[in-house]
């Protein structure tokens, strides 16, 4: 790749392998893991969150919405913040306020501050999320750094699925306050842990580029009625976002430095990776949407039952992910792509032809084999070729497309239940075929790629 003059990525002293750089991987994962969780981790403590706070079904959707809502907006300008003051900054400016926001939201006591509580933790998450990626990817280098993403996609994927039984558990347990407190221990540890093992063999970023405030603002805007108008099915948000976004395109063509410049290297790559983890976090979250209202209001089971019911998709997940690794790198991109849809569109297919355990769970189970070779596909296939100074910014888009897939799925996808999965996921396998780049990840990639 290019030498770039802007900044300096970070890199271990003498070109070694940082010493910790897997037990890091497992705390970056973890904070990851803990934004993905929470995603999905109210859904089943809905009813008695109402019931406790009072709220509306309005304001129920609130709870949910506020988290993605602000989390899917601020993705892209938290990348940015990443490139511009350094990725350990933010991830751990991102990490204190996600903690925060936490606890804040355990401790409610009206639905307002629920919410409020809510939407600071998406801001904590989308200053978080990119940071962690950013750093993933300065600690791993060449084959290593292949099987770190692997790991990353697959936490990241099996964290919705997660975050669903940990709601079931705790609501029907503790207390649905307790669905936000352990988020307290985890991001202690990490806020301790994560500095302390990286000592000071990262270099820092050298001169910084300009952040670009008005093409961030522009972007959040757009993200934000997007979002939104989706959740919502509100026509005049949607029309608000195609202005937002016309706006941001004629604003960066005139920007010298642009959020995504349009010479970036590997810049189709990150975009066609981009493209499809839209469309596999979109099919992920609307099965789960889906599958939790079939599973409480249909058959009548509980939050409990409802959480056991997802944890084989979990498993199921991050298999999916470890296979996908492994064959992305002797098949390549595009044919695995093809293939994990595929399977997820049999999966699809399955899902609605028997029982909970005879037909949902393992269709259920089998879409979610097949989307964890496509997580990998995408997030590997999207940050293959982005230079180190731009590194924030893929992974925030890369972020964003997980955040605004999951709002497109469930706003597209939900009225019909399962039934209506296969199509989209068939689709998905063709379009992965051109999407994606040809040939496969590099053995021999070497160049660290973050601040």
């Amino acid at each position: 790749m290019p030498s770039h003059s802007h900044s300096q990525a970070y890199a271990p002293s003498h070109g070694a392998a940082h010493p910790h750089r897997w037990r890091l991987l497992a705390l970056l994962c973890l904070a990851q893991f803990m934004l993905i969780a929470d995603v999905t981790v109210v859904n089943v403590a809905l009813p008695v969150i109402g019931a406790d706070l009072a709220l509306s079904d309005e304001g129920l959707t609130w709870a949910v919405t506020a988290y993605t809502l602000f989390f899917g907006a601020l993705l892209l300008v938290g990348g940015r913040l990443a490139d511009r003051f350094g990725a350990r900054r933010m991830f751990l400016a991102g990490l204190t306020l996600f903690t925060a926001a936490s606890v804040a939201s355990g401790l409610a006591g009206t639905g307002g501050t629920l919410i409020a509580a809510r939407s600071a933790q998406g801001i904590g998450a989308a200053l978080l999320s990119p940071a962690a990626m950013a750093l993933v990817l300065a600690l791993f280098e060449g084959p290593a750094r292949h099987r770190a993403l692997g790991v990353w996609a697959g936490v990241g994927g099996a964290g919705a699925a997660v975050g669903v039984l940990l709601g079931g558990i705790l609501a029907d347990g503790p207390g649905w306050r307790w669905i936000f407190y352990v988020n307290l221990p985890a991001g202690i540890l990490a806020l301790i842990a994560v500095p302390l093992l990286l000592g000071h063999s990262l270099r820092t970023p050298g001169k910084r580029s300009p952040l670009g405030l008005a093409g961030a603002l522009l972007l959040t805007a757009a993200s934000a009625c997007l979002v939104y108008g989706l959740t919502e099915g509100s026509w005049p948000w949607l029309a608000g976002a195609a202005a937002a976004g016309l706006l941001l395109a004629l604003a960066e063509r005139r920007n010298p430095h642009p959020l995504l410049p349009s010479a970036l290297p590997g810049r189709r790559a990150l975009l066609g990776g981009s493209a499809v983890m839209l469309g596999a976090a979109g099919l992920l979250v609307a099965g789960f949407y889906v599958s939790s209202l079939h599973i409480q209001h249909t058959l009548g089971r509980s939050a409990l039952v409802t959480g056991l019911a997802f944890l084989p998709v979990a498993v199921a997940v991050m298999a999916g992910a470890h296979l996908g690794s492994a064959a992305v790198v002797r098949f390549g991109w595009r044919r695995v792509g093809a293939t994990a849809f595929a399977l997820a569109a049999a999966g699809a297919a399955l899902a609605p032809t028997g029982g909970l355990w005879t037909g949902l769970v393992p269709g259920f189970a089998l879409l979610g084999l097949g989307l964890g070779g496509a997580f990998v596909c995408a997030t590997t296939a999207a940050l293959s070729e982005v230079p180190p100074e731009h590194s924030g910014v893929a992974s925030g888009l890369v972020g964003t497309s997980h955040e605004l897939g999951a709002a497109i799925g469930v706003a597209a996808l939900a009225s019909g239940g399962f039934s209506t999965l296969p199509v989209p996921a068939l689709a998905l396998a063709l379009a992965a075929a051109v999407l994606l780049p040809t040939g496969r990840p590099s053995p021999t990639a070497a160049r660290s790629m973050a601040h």
